[in-house]
């Protein structure tokens, strides 16, 4: 029997002093992975920060403020 693997439940709540990996903002936002890569390449989305050659991370003030900027307003 094949079975679905559960997608892993978003985190409760993000320091937004910290830093996230491409997992955990993919958690945050509903796009896939591919998507989100082609924009931030385009400049859509916020620009990540190089710790070394293979770790990419992106700061968490910068997506949760993207996020918000989504929002709109709320009347």
């Amino acid at each position: 029997m094949k079975t679905t693997p559960t997608p892993a439940a978003p985190p409760a709540t993000v320091n937004p002093l910290g830093l996230l990996r491409l997992p955990q903002v993919l958690q945050l936002l509903p796009i896939g992975r591919s998507s989100f890569l082609a924009g931030v390449k385009e400049g859509r989305y916020p620009q990540p920060v190089k710790l070394g050659p293979a770790t990419t991370c992106w700061r968490a003030c910068d997506i949760l403020n993207f996020i918000e900027s989504l929002g709109g307003s709320h009347e």
